[in-house]
């Protein structure tokens, strides 16, 4: 008797499956459908962008010859158009060396070049100083110290990648500018950093030397 309920619960349970599948089976054929389709999707996705990867790469390549070449203008015009649609990576790149290359033939707009990468906050703040890093070193002969300390204070703060770089170039425009007070500020910053590289130090105990003795109160 037990065999013959057993058998009767298979059939119900087979008869509830069925009309179940018929019911349904549309729904989770589709959704197979939608699982392969997404797969070969993402798969071809990513295959197209290795493919603009590797033709960006090949392109900055090229335009990286042109400029080791003296080609700057040439080398300005690749990496213009490179940066205007290479994938993310190699834009932010395109757009430094595109700002390098026109720095030989016009340092006021290749600073104005590091500046529009500087104000970009999709890029990510070590790319914006290094940029903020950039302009300010193109200006530092022309600029006054008030404009280089607004460009580069923040970069000079303790915890900063950039900030030795930044402090010295504070300090020479400080010092060319005849604010010794700023310079002295900076040149003891750089002094007090005990991760200060070594050239580095060493320039700035020459420029150091250079600046008037404290007056005594």
């Amino acid at each position: 008797m037990s065999e013959l309920f057993d058998e009767v619960n298979e059939e119900v349970r087979r008869e509830q499956f069925k009309k179940l599948w018929d019911k349904y089976s549309i729904y989770f054929i589709a959704l197979m459908v939608l699982i392969v389709a997404g797969a070969g999707g993402w798969q071809g996705y990513r295959y197209l962008e290795a493919q603009k990867a590797a033709a960006a790469g090949a392109a900055f390549e090229k335009a990286a010859e042109l400029s080791e070449q003296g080609k700057h203008e040439d080398a300005e015009k690749a990496f213009t158009e490179l940066a205007a649609k290479a994938p993310s990576g190699y834009r932010t790149l395109a757009r430094l060396r595109a700002a390098a290359e026109a720095a030989s033939r016009d340092p006021k707009a290749a600073a104005k070049m590091y500046d529009d990468i500087a104000a970009d906050r999709s890029i990510g703040g070590e790319w914006q100083d290094l940029a903020k890093i950039r302009a300010a070193g193109l200006l530092l002969d022309s600029a006054g110290y008030a404009d280089i300390q607004q460009r580069l204070e923040a970069s000079a703060a303790p915890k900063s990648t950039f900030r030795h770089t930044a402090r010295e170039m504070l300090a020479l425009s400080a010092w060319r500018n005849n604010d010794m007070s700023a310079a002295r500020k900076w040149l003891e910053a750089i002094d007090g950093d005990g991760e200060t590289p070594p050239g580095l130090r060493s320039r700035a105990e020459a420029l150091q030397a250079l600046l008037p003795p404290v007056a005594k109160s």
